[in-house]
């Protein structure tokens, strides 16, 4: 486990996950950026179904351990730490924290480099991206088609562009893994898996309403407009099951 000790953290079953708000996780992030080091830290924003994969997987559980922080994105992981006694400030969606780490980004005139999803979604995002803030550099992007024959050509690229942060967009059982296995050779500051945030800056989708979102129901949105979700989405009343089940269990060590 990599997070540092000035990291409040609680564990969910075994995951440790930053008790943070927003404020304080954007201000740790600059302080790795702009500390000059440029020693990589993966960034996870954990919900529910990433953390029933990890409890069935133990390699994507060594993965989410092996992170340098972990936040707390879905609604559920929230819940499950006010469960455990322990509750986290507050919600830190990864789509909230790409965009208050571009605001940041600008004072500092930041390096961002975009990966994944489809070549007309990377193209949109990164010229969307530059529109809103054009203090940051959008120093490269490309799509997340590529096979782990391609893995170096990919790895090269991103090296050679020096960005500060890496925005990975690619399926939930692949960015993860592959931000691990290769962050060391890439050497970004900040590399962080942000999910379909591009399909949505890109304008491919629409982001939940303000309403889901005070509802803590964005998850019941994305149901409702992509029914295809649905196998994947028994993913949470297993965890909340599963939370109510093992209460007394959730925060020992695994």
């Amino acid at each position: 486990m990599n997070q540092p000790s000035q990291v409040p953290t609680v564990p969910i079953f075994g995951i440790p996950v930053s008790r943070w708000g927003m404020t304080d996780t954007v201000q740790y992030l600059t302080g790795l950026i702009q500390s000059g080091e440029r020693r990589p830290h993966q960034i996870i924003t954990a919900n529910p179904i990433m953390v029933m994969t990890a409890l069935q997987d133990p390699a994507y559980m060594e993965v989410m351990r092996g992170a340098d922080l972990l936040v707390p994105d879905g609604t559920g992981v929230v819940w499950a730490a006010d469960k455990a006694g322990s509750p986290v400030k507050e919600r830190v969606a990864g789509f909230d924290l790409l965009h208050e780490l571009m605001k940041v980004g600008e004072d500092y005139h930041w390096k961002v480099y975009l990966l994944g999803s489809t070549s007309e979604v990377i193209q949109a995002t990164a010229e969307r991206l530059h529109l809103q803030y054009p203090g940051v550099q959008i120093s490269g992007f490309r799509d997340g088609y590529f096979s782990q024959e391609q893995d170096a050509d990919v790895i090269a690229a991103i090296r050679e562009a020096e960005p500060d942060i890496l925005f990975v967009a690619r399926a939930v059982d692949t960015q993860e893994p592959w931000i691990a296995r290769y962050k060391e050779q890439l050497g970004v500051p900040v590399m962080m898996g942000v999910g379909g945030s591009f399909d949505v800056i890109s304008g491919k989708s629409k982001r939940a309403p303000e309403l889901f979102q005070q509802l803590r129901a964005e998850w019941l949105y994305r149901l409702l407009k992509e029914p295809t979700r649905a196998k994947r989405m028994l993913a949470l009343p297993k965890f909340v099951v599963k939370v109510l089940r093992d209460k007394e269990n959730l925060t020992k060590p695994r």
